[in-house]
């Protein structure tokens, strides 16, 4: 039986993402002279494979979200980047994630790296949600989060990849 605690933590953490997920899922349709404001925004991007290392980055005001790997096998793939901040300006979101649900790449190495806050939560997936289907979380010793990046750990890392999320608590100055 888990302890009280890592409960409480569950909760808050499933909770916590689906508020995020929801805001940063649903405002990506606003027209984008709204977006600049500071509303979360989508972006879509190649992953190419070759095994070269390539990197791809948002900003969203004093934020910025890298995500950056390489992969090997099959042809480009495409994926999205959404990043976001609350009203409140005190959290920074960033998903990476292909929409398909699961990535046929093998990865060889992966890390999303974010400036200007620093993470409260991150995951990382090997298939993401759709069609009913649930996220599958990777096993814990096959990545690590630190303040600002999440990432693979090497020598357990897989090689499989399809999602990775980040909250990360911004340094938000009251006046």
């Amino acid at each position: 039986m888990a302890a009280p605690r890592l409960v409480r933590l569950r909760r808050f953490r499933d909770g916590f993402v689906a508020a995020v997920a929801a805001v940063v899922f649903f405002f990506p349709f606003l027209p984008s002279e709204v977006r600049a404001g500071g509303a979360p925004s989508t972006t879509d991007f190649d992953v190419r494979p070759g095994g070269m290392v390539h990197s791809f980055s948002r900003t969203l005001g004093d934020y910025t979200c890298t995500f950056t790997y390489a992969a090997q096998g099959g042809t480009n793939e495409q994926w999205q980047m959404s990043i976001g901040v609350s009203d409140d300006n005190l959290l920074f979101s960033c998903s990476v994630w292909r929409p398909q649900g699961k990535s046929y790449l093998f990865f060889t190495q992966f890390k999303a790296e974010i400036t200007g806050a620093k993470i409260e939560y991150g995951m990382a997936y090997s298939t993401a949600a759709v069609g009913g289907q649930s996220d599958i979380p990777l096993k814990e010793e096959e990545f690590q989060v630190t303040e600002t990046a999440v990432s693979h750990r090497e020598g357990k890392f897989r090689s499989e990849l399809s999602k990775l999320l980040i909250v990360a608590k911004t340094t938000h100055n009251e006046l």
